[in-house]
């Protein structure tokens, strides 16, 4: 089973692809931090956001999209551009045909560290002990999309 995992943003996207062996051990295909022209507006970003999705759903072959929700903040521009790149994500997914599993911010963390207030440093931590890392400096995006990849296999039944 190939999971295409997504930490979602409109500046920065963390993306893992991971795979689960009959075996059961997951394993990291690929991971990166997409990054968008920070002076081009929010159209542009949200677009190469789409060409970048589509572009590893045709490489990679993933069957399963999996997606943090939207965690709620008092800054709405934020919120906003964050929506539509979570949209853009789904649609190109969907468009596809492939599965769609969102999960919380919660749900994440009690996948990863078994609890729901651990901050970013815990699921780091709990990230290196459940998978091999590639070797290379990875920022807390990719972290964060490699934890929702490790959420859906956790909470999903895949044949």
């Amino acid at each position: 089973m190939r999971i295409l995992a997504i930490d979602p943003g409109y500046e920065r996207v963390g993306i893992a692809v991971l795979e689960k062996n009959a075996g059961g051990k997951e394993t990291i295909v690929y991971s990166d931090c997409f990054r968008t022209d920070k002076k081009a507006k929010l159209p542009a970003r949200i677009f190469s956001i789409g060409e970048e999705i589509a572009t590893l759903i045709k490489k990679y072959k993933p069957e399963a999209l999996a997606i943090e929700t939207l965690f709620m903040t008092t800054n709405q521009k934020t919120v906003m551009g964050v929506s539509e790149a979570r949209g853009v994500i789904i649609y190109e997914a969907s468009r596809a045909g492939i599965a769609v599993f969102e999960y919380t911010p919660l749900q994440i963390k009690i996948a990863v560290t078994s609890y729901g207030h651990a901050d970013k440093e815990d699921v780091r931590k709990m990230v290196k002990n459940l998978i091999t890392l590639p070797a290379k400096k990875q920022i807390d995006d990719e972290i964060d999309a490699i934890a929702v990849g490790l959420t859906c296999f956790a909470c999903e039944k895949f044949k």
